[in-house]
């Protein structure tokens, strides 16, 4: 079994985009996905725009937020992080998991191919979101293909 862990900052845009991403587009049983957030209020719905791009995929995001934990970082296998600054606090705050903690970006792109950062849509309007939205599909479809084809 591998357990994919998204971290962003508030677990409200980005990581929540990211996991009901994952949930839609994988196939193997042998995956399991949570997010939390390094600054995350416990309990928080995702966005109202998170919900709507997502829903507009047909992808369905009943999410209560959770605040990154010790138990959490411990359940995953993987964490995947949108910033390098996420990174970075994640093994800061529990250095334990500095080898399974990556960005997103670091994790799918190829050696030489550039890796960007998962901007924050936090704060802007419909679009901003089906922006962030289209670049974490195209991460997530690589994640997919790199994890189904190590469960293979």
């Amino acid at each position: 079994m591998t357990n994919v862990l998204f971290v962003c900052t508030g677990n409200t845009c980005r990581s929540p985009m990211a996991e009901a991403l994952l949930k839609h587009l994988k196939s193997s049983d042998q995956l399991d996905v949570k997010s939390a957030g390094v600054f995350a209020i416990d309990g928080s719905h995702a966005t109202r725009y998170a919900q709507e791009a997502l829903n507009e995929k047909g992808i369905s995001c009943d999410h209560q937020s959770s605040s990154l934990s010790e138990e959490i970082v411990d359940w995953a296998t993987i964490i995947l992080t949108m910033t390098n600054q996420h990174k970075q606090s994640v093994i800061e705050i529990y250095p334990h998991a500095g080898r399974k903690t990556y960005t997103l970006s670091e994790y799918v792109s190829d050696r030489d191919e550039e890796r960007k950062e998962i901007t924050d849509p936090f704060g802007g309007h419909l679009d901003t979101y089906r922006q962030t939205l289209a670049d974490l599909e195209e991460h997530i479809y690589k994640l997919v293909n790199k994890l189904e084809g190590n469960n293979a």
